[in-house]
């Protein structure tokens, strides 16, 4: 048996595309959608992803308000950058790239953003919103994932779906989107307290492994058929490479063998998180034209 692969990439490119037709169309009445981008320091993977996030808004016709602070940033300095992109009319969206530095409280930032700018679903009142049905921003991760799923017919009402991994931004929201009526699954989510987690995989329609562990998830724990999500992407130290490392994800790839559905790492959800960035940022820029 082999695995349908779930392809985010050209799914993601396919969403970014629509953005673009909607930038335009936006664009015709006087607004062009914008993202401020705050980075502290010069975390290297995090330069990658903000620079990553600052091409694809580009691709997709809308702006970037490229802000990049020095690692010795007090947190009361980065909260008067925000105020003031708080109050700028023509920033649809802000994004601070966590990790921030130690000495600032991530917290204070994230509830410092105004909830219809929170284009990561991150403040309490995005994810309370998200909870409780209410109109707003779904985070992007999760948010992609139920894109997946939907784009290649993958059977979600009544199925069980089995979710390693309990994060703020991958566990726990995928785990409250999911049992909303218009998804209907039954949801299990285990983490580092959950005893035999075999036991739990095995029982799995749809399994979603995000906890950042290279290759957790092996055949023997997964059934037969089943819908194998990847979120884990890990760098693994491979001196054979020029980099010095490999990427891949939370699933041994030997799984792909066993399951009915798979999404590649890389080239699964990763290209759908941007994606769906890119989709909150139009939406709130079609939601200040209204």
């Amino acid at each position: 048996m082999s695995a349908t692969i779930l392809d985010g990439k050209t799914l993601g490119l396919k969403i970014r595309e629509s953005v673009k037709v909607r930038a335009a169309a936006i664009k015709d009445k006087g607004i062009i959608p914008c993202l401020a981008v705050v980075l502290v320091g010069e975390d290297p993977a995090s330069l990658s992803y903000v620079t990553s996030k600052e091409k694809a808004l580009t691709e997709a016709g809308m702006e970037s308000l490229d802000l990049r602070l020095p690692e010795n940033t007090s947190e009361e300095q980065l909260l008067l950058v925000i105020a003031d992109l708080n109050k700028n009319d023509k920033v649809h969206g802000i994004l601070v790239q966590s990790p921030v530095p130690k000495h600032i409280n991530e917290e204070r930032i994230i509830a410092a953003i105004l909830p219809e700018k929170d284009v990561d679903c991150f403040h309490p009142v995005s994810v309370g919103n998200m909870i409780l049905e209410r109109p707003g921003f779904l985070p992007c991760t999760p948010y992609g994932v139920l894109a997946l799923l939907r784009e290649y017919n993958v059977p979600v009402s009544g199925a069980h779906v089995v979710i390693v991994g309990r994060s703020n931004i991958v566990g726990k929201p995928l785990a409250n989107l999911l049992i909303r009526r218009e998804y209907n699954a039954t949801v299990t989510l285990c983490h580092t307290g959950t005893k035999n987690l075999e036991y739990h995989t095995l029982q799995a329609d749809i399994l979603v492994a995000a906890v950042g562990k290279p290759d957790i998830i092996k055949p023997e724990m997964v059934k037969e058929g089943a819908a194998v999500i990847d979120v884990g992407i890990n760098r693994v130290p491979d001196a054979s490479l020029p980099k010095g490392y490999r990427v891949c994800g939370d699933v041994d790839p030997a799984v792909a063998q066993k399951c009915g559905f798979f999404t590649p790492v890389p080239g699964g959800v990763g290209p759908m998180t941007i994606a769906m960035l890119l989709q909150n940022v139009i939406e709130a820029a079609e939601w200040r034209l209204k």
